[in-house]
């Protein structure tokens, strides 16, 4: 009977998702970055447990839980407020953090400001994909 369990025991970890994905806020230095995790707890659930890791060393480190969502579904857009203040959105649901003190705020306060990116699934890798940035050229007379 052990010996099913052990050949077994891969394919039951195989379908479990547990990965993340990080924004620089500094570029590559990598000092000042958020990172959104994802982690499904058990093979059998469709949703995950989805984490906020933010740093800005050596001042700030916290881990905080935000919700809980179907692994292949989690998206959720960066905004970047200025001043160390970031914005998280996922469909209605919102959370605002402060990297400068390590704060998750009670409320979201304003629009949240310039979209940074989205983290997201792609293809069951999960990733952060920076906004693009439209220019409009300068109209010439």
């Amino acid at each position: 009977m052990r010996k099913i369990l052990f050949f077994l025991m891969p394919l039951l970890l195989a379908a479990c998702v547990d990965d993340s994905a990080s924004y620089y806020a500094d570029g590559p230095v990598g000092n000042h970055a958020l990172t959104i995790h994802r982690a499904q707890k058990h093979f059998w659930s469709k949703d995950s447990r989805v984490e906020l890791i933010m740093q800005r060393l050596p001042d700030c480190l916290r881990r905080i839980e935000l919700t809980d969502m179907p692994a292949d579904e989690v998206e959720i857009e960066l905004l970047s407020g200025g001043d160390n203040v970031w914005t998280l959105r996922a469909g209605q649901e919102m959370w605002q953090v402060e990297t400068q003190t390590c704060t998750l705020y009670a409320d979201v306060k304003g629009d949240g400001g310039e979209l940074m990116g989205v983290f997201r699934d792609d293809g069951g890798k999960f990733v952060y994909e920076a906004a693009v940035v439209e220019t409009v050229p300068a109209d010439t007379k």
